[in-house]
């Protein structure tokens, strides 16, 4: 049974969910979301690939058997730039496929069928065994102000700035990289708005807590076309 200590601990945890099968990613994102984590999901690689260009994910569930870009090539490739965890699901359970996947690079390996509540244990063993290494870039400095990523607070010349669920959940997808643009769309999905119009009254109110003048916004940028983004110090 799960506890209430490791339910507390999953909120800040980003799941992507990569599987061209529309029941079963529908059914793991419900599921998984029940579990406290937050979840992104994509129908192939190509989606995948355009999350995760605008937002970082703690860990990834990639179906292997996809049209196009499958499972095992996009883990190799990811695996030449990043160490995000990664583990695959396949309709395949010989040991040759499961050696395969571990030599593309995968964390762990689960065989379809599975019961869902399995998954989020290997979620959980894989994410245990990288939390001794050491963080970087934990801060985020912008002008007087510093983001901490790790303990979720803004503070201004060592004075902590209250934040609303939502202000805080957009300043941490922007902080999470810094000076590049992150589209509306994905920003309404990680801090759960209903609209890209309610990711712009956020940022509005995030403005007037941040920026000395809210019309012309030295931090909090608006890409035309694209998004938004944060300007820190050296971005």
């Amino acid at each position: 049974m799960t506890s209430q200590a490791q339910l507390l601990a999953r909120r800040d945890i980003h799941l992507l969910v990569v599987d061209d099968d529309d029941r079963i990613r529908e059914l793991l994102k419900r599921y998984l979301t029940r579990q406290n984590y937050r979840v992104s999901a994509a129908a192939n690689a190509a989606i995948a690939r355009s999350l995760m260009d605008t937002l970082t994910f703690d860990c990834l569930i990639l179906d292997v058997m996809m049209p196009g870009e499958t499972g095992f090539e996009l883990t190799q490739s990811l695996r030449e730039h990043s160490d995000v965890p990664i583990i695959l699901l396949t309709a395949k359970g010989e040991a040759a496929d499961r050696i395969s996947g571990l030599k593309y690079g995968a964390d762990d390996y689960l065989a379809k069928p599975f019961e869902p509540e399995e998954l989020t244990l290997r979620v959980d063993a894989v994410l245990r065994r990288l939390s001794a290494k050491p963080a970087n870039n934990v801060t985020v400095a912008f002008g007087p102000f510093i983001f901490d990523r790790e303990r979720q607070s803004l503070t201004q010349n060592d004075k902590a700035i209250r934040l609303t669920t939502a202000e805080l959940a957009l300043i941490s997808t922007l902080a999470q990289r810094p000076g590049v643009a992150v589209a509306r769309h994905a920003l309404a999905e990680n801090i759960g708005a209903k609209s890209e119009r309610a990711v712009d009254v956020q940022m509005t109110r995030l403005r007037r807590k941040i920026e000395q003048n809210p019309a012309e916004p030295n931090y909090l940028i608006t890409v035309r076309g694209k998004g938004y983004l944060l300007r820190s110090d050296g971005a």
